[in-house]
């Protein structure tokens, strides 16, 4: 194609939005920031793909209110190059540093609106936003590719691609495993104009999995990343706007490293790198990005796209998957410790599809029980620090988003298997409490309220456990542990609603007593009301029941047990 073409992401518009008055628009990058605050948020494709663009967006974002304050003047402590990367930086008087940072938030949060600055970046490196060129948007062009490939991959041949269908996550079909519901059919599936191609572009080198097999030369053997989105399990707070969204995640100032100290590296975006194969190189050497806009922007796959006829043909070579070991710089995922006592991302997969965040708060949210063995999510970090500089009100609503994509599980493919959703809201004082009676704070006594639910359930899957023991006169069916196991996740499914609705009530000002007493009265009714959708379908067998026990007497052992346990008097 003539290199005269150009699409470029600055001033053409690709990303979609949702507006006030609930209509639909795509802008350019200079429309979404000079009015984020007219749109309510993203509306991409799908949420993963929101995920993927809101941190691009932040990168930007980054890359800029690290290096200028709102007023559009450079920080003292830095010296920048005719780019504005970052060539000198003292990192003496760290806390004199994040006041200035935190005070540039807080400008930026009250003028509900971004500096010219922000503007005069993006002109700055707006032929690194066009898909087309020499310096492709999130591509390499022909020779680079070539250059880093086995000489059969090379694009002459014309293997190594990725089909338009395959990296649309709506319809993730590979030539050999044609996607059976698609929202495109036969020769639509390939069809993909400028603006969607850029956002699939964005969301598939976040969400890759590993069914392409083409490498990068290496001299050494490496496993292919199947994209860093895939690899955690995101979390990011969402706001009433999407300006409100992107402040709230815009975390100038990292409280969490490997080691503990606090973040405060230069920035360095993939757009940002002279030579392209810099940024291969050290992906290949296995270095993890120390810089928040760099994670943000990080490549799963060296990408070359060959346009033919108007259409784009997709090279794609693997890059190393990052090792994801105690690399605490990403704040937007919840950790787990594995048995050795590592600690890693945590992500979600098939078994733990309809497990909800509540259920979890302690991950979350962090708690008495948890602040010295469990981390919790650095944007989460990010939120109660500008809570406790009041920078944001006790009174605003925090909502928290997790938007993950679950992969199939082949390890030989890890191809899109199903994408989740789910959020749950409540007041920053309430979330992040500081009564001096740890006891007493909200966050801890919410935690409690979560066990003791997670002990009511337990006491409902015996109770379905007997009542299924009855149905089959057995007590070692597997069939009634699975029929049980099917009753809980019922229980939970439409649990999910009351205790959002409890969560998203509280405040400060509340009796805390009676609104804990409150959630377990909801509770015990819930309990109730869910038993006695299986006793009024009850068998003559069940009524009967075997030596010992009958619906009626299993029945009763439930209602004791959840009424001791919650303490009802």
């Amino acid at each position: 194609m003539s290199n005269d073409l150009s699409f470029n992401l600055v001033t053409d518009p690709w990303i979609k939005v949702l507006k006030k008055d609930y209509t639909e628009s795509e802008v350019s990058l200079n429309e979404l920031f000079s009015n984020s605050e007219d749109y309510l948020q993203l509306a991409g494709d799908m949420k993963s793909q929101d995920l993927a663009i809101l941190r691009l967006l932040l990168a930007i974002l980054l890359s800029v209110y690290t290096r200028f304050d709102a007023d559009d003047t450079p920080y003292s402590w830095l010296d920048l190059d005719d780019k504005w990367r970052v060539t000198r930086t003292d990192n003496d008087g760290f806390n004199s540093q994040k006041l200035k940072l935190e005070n540039t938030w807080r400008s930026l949060y009250d003028q509900k609106a971004f500096s010219k600055k922000l503007f005069d970046y993006l002109n700055l490196y707006q032929t690194k936003f066009d898909l087309f060129g020499e310096d492709p948007f999130y591509q390499v062009n022909r020779q680079v590719y070539d250059q880093n490939v086995p000489e059969n991959k090379k694009v002459a041949k014309g293997a190594g691609t990725v089909s338009v269908k395959q990296i649309n996550r709506l319809i993730s079909e590979s030539n050999n495993s044609p996607a059976l519901f698609s929202p495109k059919s036969g020769i639509e599936k390939d069809s993909v104009n400028n603006a969607e191609l850029v956002r699939w572009l964005i969301t598939y080198q976040n969400f890759t999995g590993v069914t392409d097999k083409t490498k990068v030369k290496s001299k050494d053997k490496f496993s292919v990343s199947p994209g860093w989105l895939y690899s955690i399990n995101p979390v990011y707070i969402k706001g009433k706007t999407l300006f409100d969204t992107l402040m709230l995640n815009l975390s100038l100032v990292t409280n969490d490293s490997a080691d503990g100290t606090n973040w405060l590296n230069s920035q360095r975006p993939v757009w940002e790198y002279d030579d392209i194969n810099d940024y291969l190189q050290q992906r290949l050497n296995g270095v993890y990005p120390d810089n928040l806009s760099e994670l943000y922007t990080v490549w799963s796959r060296m990408i070359h796209i060959d346009w033919q006829n108007g259409q784009p043909v997709i090279f794609s070579a693997g890059l190393p998957k990052l090792d994801s070991k105690k690399q605490f710089l990403e704040p937007m995922t919840t950790w787990r410790k594995n048995k050795d006592g590592v600690v890693y991302p945590a992500a979600k997969n098939k078994n733990n599809i309809n497990v909800a965040m509540w259920r979890n708060f302690g991950q979350y949210i962090r708690t008495k029980a948890n602040e010295d063995e469990k981390r919790i999510p650095g944007i989460v970090s990010w939120i109660q620090e500008l809570k406790k500089e009041k920078y944001i009100s006790k009174h605003t609503n925090i909502n928290i988003v997790t938007v993950a994509m679950i992969s199939d599980g082949n390890a030989t493919s890890q191809s899109p298997y199903a994408e989740i959703t789910d959020n749950m809201q409540a007041k920053a004082g309430v979330l992040f409490d500081d009564e001096p009676m740890l006891e007493n704070r909200w966050q801890d006594r919410i935690e409690k309220e979560v066990l003791l639910t997670q002990q009511v359930a337990n006491y409902f899957y015996w109770f379905a456990k007997d009542i299924s023991n009855i149905q089959t006169h057995s007590e070692k069916k597997k069939s009634n542990d699975d029929w049980a196991s099917r009753k809980v996740a019922q229980f939970y499914d439409e649990l999910n609603q009351p205790f959002y609705t409890w969560l998203s009530g509280l405040d400060l000002s509340q009796d805390r007593d009676a609104k804990t007493k409150e959630w377990r009265e909801t509770l015990n009714r819930f309990v109730a009301t869910q038993a006695k959708n299986i006793f009024i379908n009850a068998t003559a067998d069940e009524i009967i029941g075997g030596k010992e026990d009958n619906i009626f007497t299993i029945y009763n052992k439930l209602r004791r047990n959840v009424y001791v346990c919650l303490g009802l008097k």
